[in-house]
């Protein structure tokens, strides 16, 4: 895999795909997919952001086959009409990517439907989303999910206890569990899609450190970390580099089902795309039945096939 970059992307031709997130890593993930000729769904909060994005890929890419879809990764309802409305519009997904994120807000903020904000959005957000579009991917050709994680997931801790933070909020803590939740809900939905026959391989992945949106949408460019990204720029690597090792997930056949990619380079801080060890506890498969069950309460969708609730334990 050295040095894979956007060239030994194969042609999707034919494949249809959903990127969450319109900005940063999204939007060069979306804009690499539908180069690569795949009819492309980039799924937002913002309609201004999003027909930004969709405008910005066609110019660059004539005749490109890109959409937004109104998502709002903080919200059950917009989450479930997201999927609904594209039930209506296309009969497959062959790739779901499971971008979108924030980032270490200070101060401890809610979702519509009472989750933390970090956890709500770059977990179980994603966790509702791919629920609602598991029909649609099991009527794919060879579908994927690919959901991101973070160098942050290897600090993260599941706190059962205090999940949402209501006892007690601290950014970077808190931001670590969620990213962490993402990479075990990778890892535990490539079992269960095993165990049950689904057919969808799931991977994970990460950008490294990379000159993305996040510190602006989170801590602010007046916080430590923004002080970084100013100063200290030289130490992150291009947006279209971070968004390789999801590439490479996403549409490499010789990704493997299952695995964790990221950068190869300075401790997976930069680079191109390798496969990496995850971190210790997202291979805790108790742990990560737990948090599968804790998030359908929650969340309160079924990941259902047949018209029955899939809640078997992790084999």
């Amino acid at each position: 895999m050295s040095k894979w970059t956007f060239g030994n992307i194969p042609t999707q031709r034919g494949r249809s795909a959903i990127v969450t997130g319109t900005g940063g890593l999204g939007f060069e993930t979306a804009l690499a997919l539908v180069r690569a000729g795949a009819d492309v769904v980039i799924a937002g909060r913002n309609p201004d952001k999003g027909a930004k994005a969709v405008d910005a890929i066609r110019e660059t890419v004539p005749g490109a086959q890109v959409r937004f879809g109104k998502l709002d990764l903080a919200n059950l309802a917009s989450i479930a009409e997201f999927a609904a409305q594209l039930v209506q519009e296309q009969d497959s997904v062959e790739l779901l990517v499971n971008n979108a994120g924030v980032m270490r807000t200070p101060e401890r903020r809610e979702t519509s439907d009472g989750f933390e904000l970090q956890l709500g959005t770059n977990y179980l957000g994603h966790f509702a989303l791919t629920a609602h579009l598991l029909p649609l991917l099991m009527r794919g050709q060879k579908p994927r999910v690919v959901t991101l994680g973070s160098i942050a997931a290897r600090w993260g801790a599941i706190d059962f206890d205090d999940l949402q933070a209501a006892r007690g909020y601290r950014p970077i803590k808190v931001y670590c569990q969620s990213k962490l939740a993402c990479v075990m809900f990778a890892f535990e939905l490539n079992r269960r899609s095993q165990a049950a026959g689904w057919g969808i391989e799931s991977l994970a992945a990460h950008p490294g450190i990379s000159r993305t949106d996040l510190i602006a949408n989170g801590p602010g460019w007046s916080s430590v970390p923004g002080f970084a990204r100013r100063y200290l720029w030289f130490l992150y690597q291009p947006v279209w580099k971070g968004a390789l090792p999801t590439l490479f997930a996403a549409t490499d056949p010789a990704a493997r089902d299952g695995a964790y990619y990221g950068p190869d380079r300075l401790g997976g801080t930069r680079g191109y795309p390798t496969e990496e060890t995850p971190p210790g506890q997202a291979l805790d498969a108790a742990v990560a039945a737990r948090l599968w069950q804790t998030s359908l309460e929650l969340t309160n969708v079924d990941f259902q096939i047949g018209g029955s609730r899939t809640l078997m334990s992790s084999p």
